[in-house]
């Protein structure tokens, strides 16, 4: 393997695998695709937002249920619910002058799923 050259040194530590480096910059994703995938991961980051998804992931459930189930105010669960449909984690339906929210895809299941495996582990 190449060595890089002390001249090429950018960030004052020896670059020892100069090829997996070029190869890492062309798997590389754009800056908006990290900040998207970070906004998602940090939005998922609440354990409240956790148990709204995984209880949807189950059933659509209202409003009023998720508070029930969370024992908080009908409030605070919307405001969640808006920063998940933010992210595009859940969509609703309306039914007569109530809401019933779900998980948006199979993608967010799958996620969730992931998440859950790894810590079990």
């Amino acid at each position: 393997m190449e060595r890089c050259d002390e001249q090429e040194d950018l960030c004052g530590v020896r670059c020892i695998h100069k090829e997996q480096v070029a190869a890492a910059r062309e798997r590389a994703l754009s800056a908006e695709e990290y900040e998207a995938m970070a906004g998602l991961f940090k939005t998922m980051g609440d354990a409240n937002r956790l148990r709204m998804l995984w209880a949807l992931g189950h059933e659509e459930m209202c409003v009023c249920d998720l508070a029930a189930l969370l024992g908080c105010s009908e409030s605070a669960v919307s405001h969640q619910l808006r920063m998940l449909r933010q992210m595009a984690l859940v969509k609703n339906r309306r039914q007569g002058q109530v809401l019933y929210y779900r998980l948006n895809d199979n993608h967010v299941h799958t996620l969730i799923g992931v998440a859950l495996e790894h810590v079990r582990e």
